[in-house]
Order: C-alpha cells, then structure tokens, then sequence
C-alpha cells in the first residue's frame, strides 16, 4: 500500500499489523561497512515496548529483533537490511466484537471507507504497534549519525496535560518512568496520571526533541525542506496532531525584530545569537540546535461510556474494556527520536551525494 516508505537515500519501509504474526522494516541505503551494535538496537526498542510502567499498554511484547538480511558478521553489506519483530501477546479473539464497530477516535471508519475492508484487530495497520520497525530502523540510523557525524538525539515530554516541564535536565529524564525531566514537577504529573487510569480515561501531551552537532546544509527546498520532512513524517505518527519548530506558533504574535535570530561569530564560526528558528532556516539546518515539538492527542482507547455507530448504522453505546496507554505521548519519546534519526541519516547522504 502506498505511504509506507521515508526517506530517498535512506530508504526505511515498515510493513504488519498490530495483531499479525509479525512487524518489521526494510532499510535500504546503509552505507556498506557500517558496523553495527545490536545491543545498541534492542536498548532501543527495550525504551518504546509496552509494559514499562502502568501508565502505559501492559500488552507483553518481549520486542526481541531479527535482521534477515544485509549484515555480515554485524557489518552493513549495502544490500537491504530486513528486520522482523514478532508479535506475541496478542488475543485476536477480543476484538471480534468490534469488528463491525467504529470506535471513536480509532481510524476504523475511515480505513473502512478507503478500502473496503479493514483488520480489526488491535487497529490493524493503523496500530501503534508498526513504531516497534520504526524504532529499530531508527536505531541503525543513529549509529550512522553518531559514528559518522557526532550527531545527538534527545527527545522527552516537555508537557502532560497543562503540566509543563520547567527546568530540564539529563538527570531527571533518565529518572523519569514517563520520561518527564523535571523532578520537581514529576511527582504532579504521577499523581494525575494515577487519577485518569482510576477514571478510565486519557490526556494528550507534547514530546520536545533537540538535536545537537547537526551540521549546517542539510534540506532541500523548496519541497525536501528539512524541516518539511521532519514535519511529514512527526504527523505522520499515531496520535499526532501538531509540529512546530523554534518558536513555532508563537512566532506569529511577534514582530521580525522579535522573532529574527541575528548572526554572529563564535569560535570562527558563524553562528545565530539566539535559537528562535529551531536550527532551520529556508529549509535548511544552520547548524544551530534543531528543537521542536510533536503534540499527541489522548490516547482514543477509554473505558468510558462513548456513542458510536456500527457498519449497519445502528446507533449503540460503547466501552472499551482492557488496560491502554494513560498517556501515549510517554511512549512516543523513543518513536521521535527514531523518526528524527531516519530523516536526518537520509538527509545527511543526500547532501554528501549532491555536494560532496
């Protein structure tokens, strides 16, 4: 099906379902050579898979990877890397009831109207679960960035709620079980998860990513810009509902003078003397820190009485038993980072083969 692949030169396609017997992605254009640190993958994968703490889906999923193909002895080859991830703590069975169902929030209706026919179970291809080969293949370009470039990815929940990180340290984030960085905040942000998850019910959130020795030249406009990438694919992600780089939205109530970063010289390098722009401009890196931020909607899977309507359009009362994610943004902090990794590995080879 269309819509499955990121990335040119960097090429990652992800293929399953939620409820299949397995996920997995191809990686295609991994320089050859490339060695690469397994263990490194799965300490990856081990930060998105579920059960890690109870705010969270406790679906036991062990995330265990297999590379197929494209390693020699751990080297890349440069043919395509194919891994598979396994599901198995899955139960069918449990959404046979809903197979003629439109959940509210799900994307059953609309994959129902597109083709005709839809899995049910777990939300099918529309599933979360398709981040697992995301994060994996994510974990194989940010070998490539740090080896390569030096290039590092750190991204957390700047906000759960109305509740907003204030200071943010590296401490508190590995801390962190929801990978919140700010202690003295944590403690309110636990204690209103915990009243959510007692009520059955789901709150949004805002994952912040920054990037840092991203070097300048990287996008390419006007419709590869780097930012419109990263853009596509951060929206592209279960949940998702918003991007906005530097200032983002707040750029708008300001006037140039206030948003402009003004350039100087630092080290005998160019730099900007603020950060406004996120690290991008014309669609392309300065080689300032990229920072943006991915806003996450509440996690649709509540065990709340909803209204909805069944395929025979029949009107009908619903709740949503099983234990789902409290809030999916926690979850979602390795998938950025992964995804970001992806298209900055894609667009670091990308400007090597065009100039040099």
């Amino acid at each position: 099906m269309p819509g499955d692949s990121i990335g040119k030169m960097f090429r990652v396609t992800v293929w399953g379902e939620s409820h299949g017997p397995a996920v997995g992605a191809v990686i295609e254009g991994c320089p050859p050579g490339k060695v690469l640190n397994l263990k490194m993958i799965q300490d990856f994968l081990d930060r998105r898979k579920p059960g890690r703490n109870e705010f969270v889906t406790p679906r036991c999923e062990e995330d265990r990877f297999q590379i197929l193909s494209g390693l020699y002895e751990g080297t890349a080859t440069g043919t395509p890397i194919s891994i598979l991830i396994k599901n198995e703590g899955f139960k069918k069975e449990n959404y046979k009831k809903l197979e003629k169902v439109f959940r509210p929030g799900h994307a059953d209706f609309t994959y129902q109207m597109k083709y005709g026919v839809r899995d049910p179970a777990g939300g099918g291809r529309s599933s979360a679960r398709l981040t697992a080969p995301i994060v994996a293949a994510g974990g194989v370009a940010k070998q490539i960035l740090t080896g390569e470039s030096g290039i590092e990815i750190t991204a957390f929940v700047r906000k759960i709620g109305n509740i907003e990180a204030g200071k943010v340290t590296a401490a508190d984030l590995n801390a962190s079980i929801v990978n919140f960085p700010d202690s003295g905040k944590e403690a309110e942000v636990l204690e209103f998860l915990e009243k959510l998850q007692r009520e059955g019910n789901s709150i949004g959130g805002v994952v912040e990513c920054v990037v840092n020795n991203l070097p300048a030249g990287l996008g390419e406009p006007l419709f590869d810009k780097l930012d419109g990438d990263l853009a596509k694919v951060m929206v592209g992600l279960n949940g998702a509902r918003g991007f906005e780089i530097g200032n983002g939205f707040g750029s708008a109530v300001l006037t140039g003078m206030e948003n402009n970063d003004e350039f100087t010289i630092a080290s005998g390098t160019v730099v900007t003397s603020t950060n406004r722009s996120g690290g991008v401009q014309g669609g392309i890196s300065n080689g300032m820190p990229l920072v943006f931020r991915v806003a996450f909607k509440p996690a649709p899977s509540i065990s709340m009485k909803q209204r909805t309507v069944d395929m025979e359009g029949n009107s009908m009362e619903l709740v949503i038993h099983g234990a789902h994610d409290v809030c999916i943004a926690i979850r979602a902090v390795p998938v950025v980072e992964a995804l970001t990794a992806i298209v900055l590995c894609d667009h670091l080879l990308r400007q090597r083969g065009q100039c040099g």
